[in-house]
């Protein structure tokens, strides 16, 4: 099968992308059982190499549950690999069109075709599913694949490499490896598609790089993505989602609960409430099993930047849940913190934090809370926890997100049959359902004409029956008066 190759230059890289290129254009695109072998292939690996992944993802990290990469990894490729293949005949299914008045004897359909060779760029916070989610994808949309998983993960990465390369040939799937260099090397090579995913000033690197060689892009970026708690709403529930979706993964994704907007009435209640949620949750504090690490120093350095220079502005910083009474076991563990009262110019409230960190604001009516979001960058994900009303109605019509989560936070990202994708600076297309499908396809229209059509009775380019047509179609000519 495919060699472990480990690419350092943007030659070799080259030289495999052109390889699959012509592999692709010599061979009929493979059929719908072709592609549900392959997608059968992967599920198979993935179960095989579980332990292997799990060890490998808990070391890049210094510490992750197994777990964790079960329920937030795993799952979610053999989901997203078997609801492919369930719907797999229907996404490539010929689509029928309308046709014009005037050609009525002809048919017109939309047929998806393959674009060719997918690149797949791949970050650091969930290495395993958000390298072979956009790969399932690519291979059912019939596609060949070249992937570069993150160099931040290097254990994990190479894992990933040598699975897939004892079930497919170099010319199916090649993964390429490597730091920041190469990363900047495959963003420029002209694919028939590339999926990002990763940050948005990394993102906004990438697409000046594709735009080169015109290359269509989906970027799956971030962001600061709101909580907003209706007033009262502040219960077990409620906590019990927040804190879920904070502190899966400690913090570490990108449709994180970003900020909390919390009404003044509810604030001490929340505060007291998240602070039970979180004992509950991680017994032991950061030493709980279940609690994942930072995932090197640079990012770790980096929160505890976030919290000196709110704390420097006057802003109460509060550590949640037990602390641990000696010093911590664990490397570069952080423990679950509320930031209250920061300005909106403190970093905390300007980057992506990306960490067990949650600043909560208050507010006082939905259209404070409306004003709020609608100044900033649209966020990756939206969520609300409240009554379906009116209140709730006007939030979401005036706001504009990704995707929103009501009475949830981050498991609209497992559903598969919803795309999944940012706006703006928060991304660019979607992935998942139907849209990954045709993402990752060329939507090819074809008009098969009849025995007649509009031209061959017109028995001049302009004559009697031309003018029939365009009165029929505009109307009489206004005379000017």
């Amino acid at each position: 099968m495919n060699t472990f190759l480990n690419v350092t230059n943007a030659v070799d890289a080259s030289e495999i992308l052109e390889r699959q290129r012509n592999a692709f254009l010599n061979t009929e695109p493979p059929t719908l059982t072709q592609r549900k072998k392959q997608l059968a292939k992967l599920r198979a690996a993935v179960l095989e190499y579980r332990e292997e992944l799990q060890i490998a993802v808990s070391e890049d990290f210094g510490h992750r549950s197994y777990h964790e990469t079960d329920v937030m990894e795993l799952v979610g490729i053999v989901q997203s690999i078997d609801y492919l293949s369930r719907n797999l005949r229907r996404f490539m299914k010929p689509e029928r069109r309308h046709v014009s008045l005037f050609y009525q004897s002809g048919k017109a359909h939309v047929e998806y075709q393959p674009k060719g060779v997918i690149g797949v760029m791949a970050p650091w916070n969930y290495p395993i599913s958000l390298t072979l989610i956009p790969l399932a994808t690519a291979l059912a949309s019939g596609n060949r694949a070249m992937l570069k998983p993150s160099e931040l993960t290097p254990r994990t990465s190479a894992v990933i490499h040598r699975m897939l390369a004892s079930i497919f040939t170099i010319d199916e799937v090649a993964v390429v490896l490597g730091g920041p260099e190469v990363g900047a090397e495959f963003s420029a090579l002209s694919f028939d598609h590339l999926i990002f995913t990763g940050s948005t000033p990394v993102g906004r690197k990438v697409m000046k790089a594709a735009s080169d060689n015109l290359v269509p892009l989906t970027l799956e970026l971030g962001g600061k993505s709101p909580v907003i708690i209706a007033r009262g709403h502040v219960n077990q529930r409620t906590m019990t989602s927040i804190a879920y979706g904070k502190l899966s993964n400690s913090g570490q994704t990108c449709v994180a609960p970003d900020y909390a907007l919390v009404h003044e009435d509810d604030l001490a209640e929340f505060i007291q409430q998240y602070d039970a949620t979180v004992t509950r949750f991680y017994p032991k504090g950061p030493d709980s099993e279940d609690y994942t690490s930072i995932v090197n120093e640079r990012h770790y350095s980096r929160l505890q930047g976030l919290l000196d220079h709110a704390r420097e502005n006057g802003a109460q910083v509060l550590e949640m849940g037990v602390k641990p009474e000696s010093a911590k076991d664990r490397l570069r563990t952080l423990t679950p913190t509320l930031v209250i009262g920061a300005k909106d110019d403190d970093a905390v409230m300007r980057e992506e934090i990306f960490g067990p960190i949650l600043p909560v604001r208050t507010y006082r009516d939905i259209d404070e809370v409306i004003d709020y979001i609608n100044e900033r960058d649209r966020p990756l994900a939206l969520y609300y926890f409240g009554e379906k009303d009116a209140e709730c109605k006007k939030l979401l019509r005036r706001t504009t997100s990704g995707n929103v989560g009501i009475n949830n936070t981050i498991i609209h990202v497992a559903q598969d049959d919803l795309p999944f994708g940012g706006v703006g600076p928060s991304g660019m297309g979607a992935y998942h359902g139907i849209e990954g499908f045709r993402s990752m396809s060329h939507a090819k229209g074809i008009f098969d004409q009849g025995r007649w059509n509009f031209p061959s009775l017109l028995s001049a380019p302009f004559g009697k029956f031309m003018e029939l047509a365009l009165t029929i179609t505009l109307g009489k000519k206004k005379s000017k008066s």
